[in-house]
């Protein structure tokens, strides 16, 4: 009995937990059609930039797509965030989701029709970024109310494989879309896929803010922020990897200074933290056991910081390769921990406003870390830019935590923001 018994327990182990799935059906319905939908939105968003080339033949215009997505989910963030503390989440998510699903058949639409215009192209993208800074806050602040506390770090993981594999099959999808059918095919295909997200959010019972008075004020969370130590501190912990140890930017000079490669070599260093991000989510099955989060956060944090400067000093392609999938892993690690966090430690009441910070930190750390690594390597060099970027990450990491030590004892059982 018992040899027969502990090959399944190893595996739970091992192996990403699928306990939400198996005990919330609403959960189950939110997660696979957060999947499908996330997928087609990573088609249309390579159809959009192959179709904005096409029209221009620029490559600053593709490079606008990036700029008119960004402001609006910086400048909604906050303010999505707000709203989802004050209105019926539920609600707010399928509002959001109905528009994206029109943008998605307004784009099939002009293409069917041969309307070309870089204009109305740029126009969707941004409205597309308004709608996702209003869906995603929403969406966030409903699972805390779906699953038990012990479940939530199962859900990130979950969550994580999500956003990795849209990100990573994506855009391999809509290019052979666009390549077999057209650019109308690939909108088209974005719109269907949005019917299982909708279907979720139909099914969900009200999802009501608790203790909700009134509009719900971006100052007041905030200011909520601002009283909370070990929540403020997975904000400053993941800025300082994003923002410090951001290396994308510099693929493609490295690609040809370093390896003596091309456009394929661009594309394996992008892949590399994709697949490590993805391997981190289905091999998660460990990090429900895992109780002292802050301490994980650190570590990950660290993890990614030392990967990356170790990703500088390499000049193999393989073993550079294999040190951005491990920094890949780590970011996943630290994301899981982080969003976990968030979700037990603030009140329900202050979900949305914190979701909301947290997009506006994922979508603008990122960028500053690109325009930071640009610059030190025009300064100095890419090695210098990139391995002074990740010890930098370790350092100032090491700081902040010198500076709030209960960060490192937080215990997942007395969640204390």
């Amino acid at each position: 009995m018992t040899g027969t018994a502990s090959p399944p327990r190893a595996r739970r182990r091992i192996f990403a937990d699928l306990t939400p799935l198996r005990s919330s059906a609403h959960y189950r319905r939110l997660w696979v059609g957060s999947t499908i939908s996330w997928m087609g939105q990573a088609m249309t968003a390579l159809a959009i930039s192959l179709q904005v080339y096409e029209i221009t033949g620029s490559s600053f215009s593709v490079g606008l797509v990036g700029l008119f997505s960004l402001v609006p989910l910086v400048a909604f963030g906050l303010y999505g965030g707000a709203i989802a503390d004050t209105v019926d989440r539920r609600k707010l998510g399928l509002y959001s989701a109905s528009g994206l699903t029109v943008l998605s058949i307004g784009l099939a639409a002009a293409a069917l029709l041969d309307y070309h215009r870089v204009w109305l192209l740029y126009t969707v993208v941004a409205l597309q970024a308004v709608c996702g800074a209003l869906n995603g806050p929403a969406r966030s602040a409903m699972i805390p109310k779906l699953l038990p506390p012990e479940q939530l770090p199962a859900a990130n993981a979950l969550n994580s494989v999500t956003m990795t594999t849209g990100t990573m099959a994506g855009p391999v999808l809509g290019g052979l879309i666009v390549g077999w059918w057209g650019y109308q095919a690939a909108y088209l295909i974005d719109a269907v896929t949005f019917v299982a997200a909708l279907y979720a959010m139909w099914r969900l019972p009200s999802m009501l803010p608790e203790g909700r008075r009134g509009r719900a004020s971006v100052l007041d969370g905030l200011r909520f922020l601002g009283t909370r130590p070990n929540i403020r501190m997975t904000f400053f912990s993941d800025l300082a990897a994003m923002v410090l140890a951001q290396p994308k930017a510099l693929f493609p000079a490295i690609a040809v200074l370093w390896y003596g490669g091309d456009a394929k070599t661009v594309g394996l260093l992008v892949a590399a933290p994709a697949v490590g991000a993805l391997l981190g989510g289905l091999f998660s099955g460990w990090q429900g056991r895992i109780r002292r989060h802050g301490l994980a956060i650190l570590l990950s944090v660290a993890g990614w910081g030392l990967a990356i400067a170790v990703f500088g000093l390499t000049r193999n392609l393989w073993l550079g390769l294999l040190f951005l999938a491990l920094a890949g892993c780590a970011d996943t690690i630290s994301m899981v921990f982080r969003s976990t966090m968030m979700q037990t430690a603030t009140p329900d009441g202050m979900r949305g406003r914190l979701q909301g910070v947290f997009i506006v930190v994922v979508a603008g750390g990122p960028r500053l870390g690109d325009f930071l690594a640009g610059t030190v390597a025009d300064l100095t060099s890419p090695a210098v830019a990139i391995t002074g970027g990740g010890l930098g990450c370790v350092l100032v990491l090491g700081l902040l935590a010198a500076r709030w030590r209960a960060f490192a004892r937080y215990d997942a059982r007395s969640p204390q923001a």
